[in-house]
């Protein structure tokens, strides 16, 4: 009896070796299959991020584009509305000065009027010195203000 146990007992340590080497071999077909998988995801992802990267840096330069056109576009805006509105300042200090300087002619041309035709007993003149010095200050800061805006 016991050389048929001998025997039995022979065979299984046979099989178990034809496991071992199946069973590494599906390990490492296994390990091989799960770092391709993993390698790939991580090559997805990684490729995802880049991507990210490379479209917001793209946004970045357009919005910046964008914003440097809109504010050109309001500056010029605004330097052509501030040049017109110089210019009629200038138009009217003009136009105001022409007005003055004819009321100073004017008040030139009473005075020597009444210089001329004043006798003794009445002497009016001294008003219309006052007015024309009056009037000559207003021309002279008219002026001082166009002096300015040129």
């Amino acid at each position: 009896m016991s050389t048929p146990l001998e025997a039995k007992a022979s065979p299984v340590p046979a099989v178990a070796p034809q496991r071992s080497a199946k069973s590494a071999k599906a390990a490492s077909a296994s390990k091989k299959t799960y770092l391709l998988f993993f390698s790939s995801w991580f090559l997805l992802i990684a490729t995802g991020v880049l991507g990210t990267m490379l479209y917001t840096e793209h946004l970045k330069k357009q919005l910046g584009a964008q914003l440097a056109s809109q504010t050109e576009q309001q500056l010029q805006a605004m330097q052509t509305q501030y040049q017109q509105q110089l210019d009629q300042l200038k138009t009217g200090v003009t136009a105001d000065m022409a007005a003055l300087q004819a009321k100073v002619d004017s008040f030139n041309e009473l005075l020597a009027f009444t210089k001329d035709s004043a006798n003794s007993k009445t002497d009016n003149s001294n008003q219309l010195y006052t007015q024309l010095a009056e009037v000559k200050k207003k021309l002279d800061e008219l002026k001082q203000n166009l002096d300015v805006l040129k």
